[in-house]
């Protein structure tokens, strides 16, 4: 299996395209052997596989909201090897999950929190380059803004996956997109909205703190 890198710690599998389609992206862990990044299984190789490169390197702080059992916040472990992953989850299942993949990183760290109330886990948590969110709760802008106010530095970049349906199961999913990215713009510039195909009633938001 051969690899191209086309951002920072982030490889595009060469070969042809239907052969490739589901394992199409890796990253490369501390043992130097490529890990597959598959985008139905990660929003945010989905969204790389868009064309969007995340502004993630190897020395940044990241805070990852809804870390669940750590396959994506994993490689972008991966890919920000010399800097630090926090990786936050509220449901003690998937912190148990997160744990062990944590305990193989020396640059990741678990934090069984909820994402509501960040000064619980200010003491843990510094200045951030970037969020990434994926949390699945009505109120997902709200938090988002939250911890934007907390820990995301002066052009710090947020990366939002908007879940429509977890806010409301019945109403218009576009209009709900509408009114999330304008509750957004009251705290943060949005740059860019992304549907994502493999994943329906999803909506990837970029963002950038410009005080």
């Amino acid at each position: 299996m051969s690899f191209t890198e086309i951002g920072c710690g982030i490889y595009e599998r060469s070969g042809k395209k239907q052969e490739r389609e589901k394992t199409r992206l890796a990253t490369k862990g501390a043992d130097g052997e490529f890990r597959v990044w598959n985008p139905h299984r990660s929003k945010l190789a989905a969204l790389i596989m868009k064309g969007f490169l995340p502004p993630i390197r190897e020395t940044s702080m990241v805070l990852y909201l809804g870390a669940a059992a750590g396959t994506t916040a994993g490689h972008v472990a991966d890919i920000a090897h010399k800097g630090l992953v926090y990786a936050l989850d509220s449901s003690p299942t998937e912190i148990k999950r997160l744990i062990p993949v944590c305990e193989s990183r020396s640059n990741m760290i678990p934090i069984f929190a909820d994402a509501n109330h960040p000064e619980r886990y200010s003491h843990l948590v510094g200045r951030v380059d970037v969020i990434y969110q994926d949390i699945a709760q009505r109120n997902q802008v709200e938090i988002a803004l939250r911890n934007v106010k907390c820990f995301l530095r002066e052009e710090g970049c947020l990366i939002l996956m908007i879940k429509a349906r977890s806010i409301d199961s019945t109403a218009d999913t576009r209009g709900i997109f509408e009114e999330s990215v304008g509750e957004l713009r009251e705290g943060i510039s949005v740059l860019k909205t992304t549907k994502l195909p493999q994943y329906r009633d999803h909506l990837a938001v970029i963002a950038r703190v410009t005080r």
